[in-house]
């Protein structure tokens, strides 16, 4: 098994778990206002190799929703809104495409530089919230939950996701 693969089955599994055992947990409730959640599971399919099958990234999202959606007791949420991240992920990154393309294995703030990784990291993140929030509401009665839930939710897991990568990518 290469590096790469180990590097990322070893991410994920890191990702998973903090998601599932401490942000699950975090609860940031100031009276009414109760809409930052900590997301970050999502990182894992975007943070796969540009090489890759589509229809094997597909998969992937799928089963890591479907776990997330097992320890959160949703019926299917996550499991299709990573799902969608995960088939979106290739107009994404035709989206922001770096000048010198595509030619390093991991698609990292180290590989193509931190203003690309954000960039990017902001389009799929806000893409899989408002989609998660979306079909949990699954009405458009509450848009302003959602757009709340998707905001807020969004500004928390981008910091919470950037400075995790400048701890543990400490090239910048």
């Amino acid at each position: 098994m290469s590096s790469v693969w180990q590097r990322n089955i070893i991410r994920g599994i890191f990702l998973l778990l903090l998601q599932l055992l401490l942000l699950k947990r975090i609860d940031i409730t100031f009276g009414d206002f109760n809409y930052v959640h900590f997301t970050v599971y999502g990182v894992i399919i975007m943070l796969l190799p540009y090489s890759m099958n589509k229809t094997g990234i597909v998969l992937i999202g799928f089963l890591l929703g479907f776990i997330v959606d097992i320890f959160y007791d949703s019926l299917g949420v996550h499991a299709a809104a990573t799902t969608f991240i995960a088939y979106a992920r290739t107009y994404v990154l035709n989206l922001t495409s770096p000048t010198e393309g595509y030619n390093k294995s991991g698609l990292t703030a180290s590989n193509y530089g931190l203003p690309w990784f954000l960039t990017y990291l902001s389009v799929m993140l806000l893409l899989h919230l408002v989609i998660l929030y979306s079909i949990e509401a699954f009405s458009f009665v509450y848009i302003k939950e959602i757009i709340f839930r998707s905001v807020f939710s969004f500004i928390a897991s981008f910091f919470f996701i950037a400075i995790g990568t400048l701890i543990f990518n400490p090239k910048y």
